[in-house]
């Protein structure tokens, strides 16, 4: 099959195009024939040595954790897909080696949910990780119906789908961005602030008695946080540790498909949509990666590995 591997950290100009052997399927595995792979931050952070401290790896590595495809095979044991559904995965495993940049990737059932019908391949490749990333912070908050929640970061990857999957839950949704991002946040149903200098004044302005929930996907705006908050409120962030010495929480995205699969019925009842900026053919994925590292993507970044 055709992947995209790596056999040392490095930068993108170690990303070659092998041809290597399907993958075996294990019991409570899917075998998924890829149409697209989303690339995020994590994928080449992980290329580069970032996640050396936190996970095994083993080389050559394919990168990718975020995939949409067809299952081609199931393993022993696995009654809930057949050959020929359609699915999304986060597919993050437990040591970094066989990922979605791929013709075939083996997924554990416990991270597959069926594919959204009203997404394209592309989109709903680019559901997985961003998605589930704002959908367990905010549940994890205990973010409920009419409180009001501030979103730092709204217009991102991560922080446009927490807008819609707040919206959805029936929270009022104050959003920060820069300000040419400001019309996007209004689509999405937010109020939008400008980040920077004077953020707590400018989100007062809107929420004189403060927010019941802050949720931060960029890291840096704890003291904003902090200052808007409501007495009991509760906040949390994907991007800085350092919230927990506020009694705040600290979340990294686990693989969930119960989690994933409520995330596609949201796409599916018209209720949550993915932007996709461009796509790549696989073997440019370095291209990929590097526009992802310039970091002013508005929306996902696709690798279409089949048609």
């Amino acid at each position: 099959m055709r992947a995209i591997t790596y056999d040392q950290y490095g930068d993108p100009d170690n990303l070659t195009l092998s041809d290597l052997p399907e993958p075996k399927v294990g019991p409570a595995e899917v075998l998924i024939r890829v149409r697209s792979a989303a690339v995020n931050p994590v994928d080449w952070k992980v290329a580069a040595g970032g996640l050396d401290g936190l996970m095994n790896v083993t080389f050559p590595v394919i990168p990718g954790w975020d995939v949409a495809g067809v299952v081609e095979r199931v393993g022993l044991d696995t009654p809930e897909f057949e050959p020929g559904d359609e699915v999304i995965a986060y597919a993050r495993k437990d040591w970094v080696h066989g990922g979605t940049f791929a013709e075939l990737v083996t997924v554990p059932v416990r991270a597959v949910a069926r594919k959204p019908e009203a997404l394209d391949w592309h989109q709903a490749a680019g559901l997985p990780l961003a998605g589930l990333s704002a959908y367990q912070l905010l549940s994890r908050l205990g973010l409920s119906r009419d409180e009001t929640v501030l979103v730092h970061a709204a217009a991102g990857g991560v922080g446009s789908l927490a807008v819609q999957i707040a919206k959805a839950t029936g929270a009022r949704v104050i959003g920060t961005a820069s300000e040419g991002n400001h019309d996007l946040l209004r689509e999405l149903g937010a109020e939008p602030v400008a980040y920077g200098d004077g953020l707590a004044e400018r989100v007062r302005e809107l929420a004189p008695d403060g927010v019941d929930v802050a949720a931060d996907f960029v890291g840096g705006v704890l003291d904003a946080t902090l200052a808007v908050l409501k007495d009991g409120g509760r906040h949390g962030s994907i991007a800085d540790p350092s919230v927990t010495e506020k009694a705040g929480l600290y979340a990294w995205v686990r693989p969930n498909a119960a989690d994933l699969q409520a995330l596609a019925d949201l796409a599916d009842k018209g209720l949550l949509t993915v932007p996709v900026a461009q796509v790549f053919p696989l073997e440019r994925a370095a291209e990929a990666f590097r526009l992802s590292m310039g970091g002013h993507v508005r929306g996902k970044i696709a690798i279409e590995v089949s048609r």
